[in-house]
């Protein structure tokens, strides 16, 4: 069922709706009557209404948009509606002084039209066939971008500058004088050609950017300069970037020269701070150069539609790394046979893939460990303190509907219900970012258990920080955005978002991670030790919520892999609808867990082991199923992770050396490099679609 927000949220923009039209029918009938006072209030009202739509509720009048009535028309009808008040006013001459305001009126809309002429220029002049970031791009001529009213928010551009010419005609309504009305017009026809002449400047050479053969040309030199060997490619959602963003920092570790290759421009601002260069090539055809290059691996933490194109590419060897591994079906997506290699944590996921007998051959899946599950402690025994930290983070509901995917809709209120009843209990509750989004009782389920936790905490009491904890925090905020978030201008475009992103200060990424570190630690000393936490946004992680907490609840999902490495006790909860049995055998990764009904049965025996280590009869169990899981300690993860990639470099030269040395002993043939590009070319045009990937 829908949230309780959305319809309040209905009402005030059936309202403002509403409000609009009474504005018009208003102003209408107060020019034909005409009654001067209407006339005037319902004109002021409904300009003044629309401005502050504009700025409040944007996706409201993009649906009147849809219904042609735009802006434009809008604000059209608007001044149409004033100068027939005016005619109707007593006093004011039409032929001599509403005339030379009418013409006066038409060619502020010309100079309005011209400008968003030139604004289409200009952004399309302002569009590279790439974006990068942490790359000097100074050569391709970057510069600032224009004001937003003037090159691309059209409609708040013609709402303000009409503000004189209302506010001037209102004057020409109560005075009967035209001189009023003109002067209001002028201004507004001023301020709509000087901002086409302001705007049309980057249309000069000295502001326009290099041209797109150009642009592509300096990517071929930076990239025969970089001489990028391994990379990380991604496309996605806006909400997927967590999936390349754990990455980060196995790939900055490895040897070799590291790139990121996105196909998205939203992208580039959704990856985390990171000095490793980042290219995003939206274009196919663009995307086909990278064959060229140095490039010789690829990792891909993702499946998606977009992946096949780079697959096509012979001289770049692609490993699927995925973004976490669990025992659901989704762990093993037949497109993972589309890859060279696929790259798992351990044991576990090797049997996984040959069980689900998708194509994939034992011989092409390599054990590496999770190199990111370092900043995990281990287990240091029984809760020393009153209260026992229970972190409960349940996956999202996932796209085939599958009632077992998540917890939230079937058990999660019962296990929250049942964790609140215990006064030395303190919840973290951490839902995926995904939860809702398919299901919307699963978006319901999870507001009811966060007012849950609230109405908890009203409950509750005890000492709280000191203000120096929050001070703390605040300069730990203002130190980390300081490291990570670019200080952009609101008209900031992606060009110049590029300039001010180039190369990176040395030691940023260790600062950045320092800083999180420091202000993690800041986060939590400043709430109490009794107070449950709803844990929403990005920071804190998943991995420090790991460390704060005593004992996990989770669902058949990643996070319990990962939170294994603690080897701390750990609950799964059974929405499945099999027995607890069957449960264990279908799902390797629970076969330590305590398992937990829709009911909730089971918590207070989950409690009662983490509290007491004597009843704490899985602990042994803990211990095997990590190997089993995440594979051995020794060599560590990040050891085997970097040889992965410099074997499948290797395969990548192996390949260029057969390929070289078949074509020399050919007379005639042409080099490697345009074999590949012909290969490639005829295997797909640029402009035929593709099919989607299986995500």
């Amino acid at each position: 069922m829908p949230s309780a927000g959305i319809a309040p949220r209905r009402v005030v923009q059936l309202a403002a709706l509403l409000a609009m039209m009474v504005a018009f029918t208003a102003q209408l009938l107060g020019a034909l009557l005409p009654v001067i006072p209407l006339f005037i209030a319902a004109s002021v009202v409904n300009l003044g209404l629309d401005l502050i739509l504009q700025h409040k509720q944007p996706g409201l009048l993009s649906v009147l948009g849809r219904i042609r009535f735009d802006v434009t028309v809008r604000q059209l009808l608007r001044d149409m509606l004033i100068l027939v008040g005016l005619l109707h006013i007593d006093g004011i001459n039409p032929l001599n002084e509403q005339a030379p305001l009418t013409i006066t009126l038409l060619l502020f809309y010309g100079t309005h039209f011209v400008c968003q002429a030139v604004a289409v220029l200009v952004r399309r002049t302002r569009s590279l066939p790439f974006v990068t970031r942490n790359i000097d791009a100074s050569a391709l001529r970057l510069s600032d971008a224009p004001p937003r009213i003037l090159s691309r928010q059209t409609g708040r551009r013609l709402l303000r500058f009409s503000v004189p010419t209302t506010t001037g005609m209102m004057l020409t309504a109560i005075t009967t004088d035209a001189y009023w009305g003109g002067i209001g017009l002028a201004v507004s026809l001023v301020l709509s050609a000087g901002g086409t002449f302001y705007l049309a400047t980057w249309l000069l050479p000295k502001k326009r950017v290099a041209g797109e053969q150009r642009a592509l040309e300096w990517l071929d030199n930076w990239l025969a300069e970089y001489r990028p060997t391994v990379g990380m490619y991604f496309s996605g959602g806006s909400s997927s970037a967590y999936q390349a963003n754990m990455w980060l920092s196995t790939l900055a570790d490895l040897d070799g020269n590291p790139i990121i290759v996105l196909r998205e421009r939203f992208m580039v601002q959704k990856i985390e701070a990171t000095d490793i260069p980042i290219v995003c090539i939206p274009k196919v055809a663009n995307l086909m150069r990278l064959e060229h290059s140095t490039l010789k691996v690829l990792l891909h933490p993702a499946n998606s539609g977009k992946t096949s194109q780079i697959l096509r590419i012979p001289s770049i060897k692609h490993a699927f790394t995925n973004h976490g591994e669990s025992d659901k079906l989704s762990s093993c997506n037949p497109y993972a046979k589309a890859y060279d290699e696929v790259w798992v944590a351990g044991p576990a996921a090797r049997d996984r893939y040959q069980l689900a007998d998708i194509g994939v051959e034992d011989k092409d899946v390599v054990e590496v460990g999770r190199p990111q599950l370092a900043p995990i402690r281990p287990y240091e025994g029984a809760p020393a303190g009153r209260l026992t930290t229970v972190l409960y983070a349940p996956t999202w509901e996932g796209w085939d509907g599958n009632p077992g995917n998540t917890s939230v809709i079937l058990a999660g209120e019962n296990i929250v219900r049942e964790l609140l009843a215990d006064e030395r209990v303190r919840l973290l509750y951490k839902p995926h970012p995904m939860t809702g989004s398919v299901d919307r009782r699963a978006g319901a389920a999870n507001e009811r258990i966060q007012a849950m936790i609230a109405e908890a905490n009203e409950r509750r009491s005890g000492a709280r920080p000191g203000p120096e904890a929050a001070a703390e925090l605040a300069r730990r905020t203002e130190e980390l955005n300081a490291l990570t978030t670019s200080a952009f201008r609101k008209s900031a475009d992606e060009l110049e978002r590029m300039r001010l992103q180039g190369t990176p200060a040395e030691g940023r990424a260790a600062a950045v991670s320092a800083a999180v570190d420091a202000w993690e630690e800041a986060y939590w000393n400043s709430f109490p030790e009794w107070e449950h936490r709803i844990v929403t946004t990005a920071r804190p992680g998943i991995f420090s919520c790991f460390n704060e907490a005593d004992v996990l609840i989770s669902d058949v999902s990643s996070v319990v892999s990962d939170y294994l490495t603690s080897e701390k006790p750990y609950a799964v909860a059974n929405t499945s609808g099999m027995s607890e049995s069957d449960f264990r055998a279908n799902f390797p990764t629970v076969r330590a867990a305590t398992i937990l009904t829709p009911e909730a049965d089971g918590v207070a025996g989950l409690l009662a082991a983490v509290r007491d280590p004597e009843l704490d009869v899985l602990a042994g169990e803990r211990a095997e199923l990590k190997e089993h899981l995440l594979g051995p300690s020794d060599p560590p993860s990040p050891v085997r992770f970097n040889q992965a990639a410099l074997n499948l470099c290797a395969k990548a030269d192996e390949r260029r050396l057969r390929m070289e040395s078949r074509l020399a002993g050919i007379p005639g043939q042409r080099s490697l490099e345009d074999v590949d590009a012909t290969e490639t070319a005829e295997r797909e045009s640029d402009d035929a679609p593709d099919a989607p990937a299986a995500v």
